[in-house]
C-alpha cells in the first residue's frame, strides 16, 4: 500500500475531477481542500454506514464548512426510489440549503446514485462528492456521473448524467464490508478484464484469493486499475452514446434478475456475476469467443464467491420473463434488446441476438 494517495483523473474538460485512492482519506480534512467554497454541507448516508463513518466525515468537513448537516436513508436497493429521494430534498429545504451547498454521498452505490440525482436536481444543480464505502461503488458506480433511482418496471430508469467534484476511495472502509458485499464488488472489478484488458484478467486470476482476503496492496491495485479503465471509457463517451455501453457487460441479464426477483433479493454485483456468464455464453454462441473463454470466466466468477447461474424468475416461462424485463432495459431500442458481448478477448461490442438464441442461453444458464 503506497504511503501517499494515488490519483486517477477523469478528463471531461470543465467537468474533470480526480479519483483519490488510499488509506485514511475519509477523516482527513486535507482530502477535501480543493472543493468549491460554501458555508453548508450535507452528508447523505444510510442507517448501516452512518454509525461507522459519518462522525469522522463530519468532523473533517467542519474544518471547511460552517454547517454540516446529515440525513440517513434506509439501507438497501429496495429503497432506491422516489420516496427515499424525497428525504434528501426535505433535509435540504428544511435546513435552508442554498445552491452552493455541497452534498457528500457516504455509502455504496444506492446512496451515491441517489445523492448524485438529488444534487443534479436541487436548485437545478449543486456540487456533490462521492465517498464510496463499498468496493462496488469505488470501482464503478461512484465514477462517471450516472445518477438514478429505480422504478418498479426497471432499474435506474429515472436519473441524470451529473459529474461529482471528487471521488474519495478510502480503502480502510473496506475492512467493515460484509463478505457478500465484497464479492458483489469483485463482479464489477472482474468485468474490466474481458471488455478491455486481458492482462488485468490474468492478474485477477492470480490475485483473487488475496482480494477475497482483503489484502491491502491487491485491493489498491484492483481499485486503481478499474478506475483507470472506467476513466478511459468515460473520457471518450460521457453520456453512453457508444463506447461507454461496454461497461454494462453482464448488466442486461443482471438487471433482469434484480427486477424479477425484487430489488434487494440479489445484490447488484450478484446479478452482474451471473449476467456475465450468460453474456459470455451468448458471445460464444454468436461465434465471438470459444467455450474455453466462457469456462475461464465462469471459474473466476465462482472463485469470487458469486453466483454463476441465473435466477428462476418464472416457473412456466423463465426465458420469456427475462426477455420481457430486458426489453425495458435502457440499452433496448424500439423493443429490440441490445447485449454487451465479448467480441474477442479484451474487446466488447453491443449486438442484438435472435430471441430463440437468447432463450436457449437463458434456459441453459439458469437454475432449474
Amino acid at each position: 500500500m503506497p504511503s501517499t494517495p494515488q490519483q486517477v483523473a477523469i478528463d471531461l474538460d470543465e467537468r474533470s475531477y480526480q479519483i483519490v485512492i488510499g488509506g485514511g482519506l475519509l477523516g482527513d480534512a486535507s482530502t477535501y481542500a480543493g472543493l468549491p467554497k460554501a458555508s453548508t454541507a450535507l452528508v447523505v448516508s444510510n442507517t448501516t454506514v452512518a454509525p461507522l463513518y459519518a462522525s469522522a466525515l463530519r468532523t473533517a468537513l467542519a474544518a471547511r464548512y460552517a454547517q454540516v448537516h446529515e440525513v440517513q436513508l434506509p439501507d438497501g436497493e429496495e429503497h432506491k426510489n422516489w420516496q427515499t429521494l424525497q428525504k434528501i430534498f426535505d433535509t435540504l429545504l428544511e435546513q435552508g440549503c442554498d445552491r452552493k451547498t455541497v452534498l457528500f454521498a457516504l455509502g455504496g452505490g444506492v446512496v451515491g446514485d441517489m445523492t448524485g440525482f438529488a444534487a443534479a436536481s436541487y436548485m437545478r444543480g449543486v456540487p456533490f462528492v462521492q465517498v464510496p464505502t463499498t468496493l462496488l461503488a469505488q470501482v464503478d458506480s461512484s465514477v462517471g456521473g450516472k445518477t438514478a433511482i429505480n422504478h418498479p418496471l426497471g432499474k435506474n430508469m429515472i436519473g441524470a448524467f451529473y459529474q461529482p467534484q471528487l471521488v474519495v476511495c478510502d480503502l480502510d472502509v473496506l475492512d467493515t464490508l460484509p463478505p457478500r458485499e465484497l464479492s458483489a464488488g469483485l463482479a464489477e472489478v472482474i468485468k474490466y478484464g474481458p471488455i478491455a484488458d486481458m492482462a488485468f484478467l490474468d492478474w485477477l486470476e492470480s490475485h483473487i484469493d488475496a482480494l477475497m482476503a482483503r489484502d491491502r496492496a491487491a485491493l489498491a491495485h484492483a481499485v486503481r486499475r478499474s478506475c483507470e479503465i472506467k476513466a478511459w471509457v468515460v473520457g471518450q463517451d460521457e453520456r453512453e452514446s457508444g463506447l461507454r455501453a461496454i461497461l454494462n457487460f453482464g448488466h442486461t441479464f443482471g438487471h433482469a434478475i434484480e427486477a424479477g426477483m425484487g430489488y434487494g433479493a440479489w445484490l447488484h454485483g450478484e446479478g452482474v456475476g451471473a449476467g456475465m456468464v450468460m453474456a459470455a455464453e451468448l458471445s460464444c454462441r454468436l461465434g465471438l469467443v470459444d467455450a474455453a473463454f466462457v469456462r475461464r470466466l465462469r471459474a473466476l466468477i465462482a472463485r469470487a464467491g458469486l453466483p454463476v447461474r441465473g435466477a428462476l424468475l418464472d416457473a412456466k416461462d423463465n426465458a420469456g420473463r427475462y426477455l420481457e424485463l430486458m426489453r425495458v432495459d435502457k440499452k433496448a431500442e424500439g423493443g429490440e434488446i441490445r447485449f454487451v458481448v465479448i467480441d474477442g478477448p479484451g474487446r466488447a461490442a453491443v449486438r442484438c441476438a435472435p430471441d430463440a438464441l437468447v432463450r436457449a442461453v437463458i434456459d441453459d444458464c439458469c437454475a432449474s
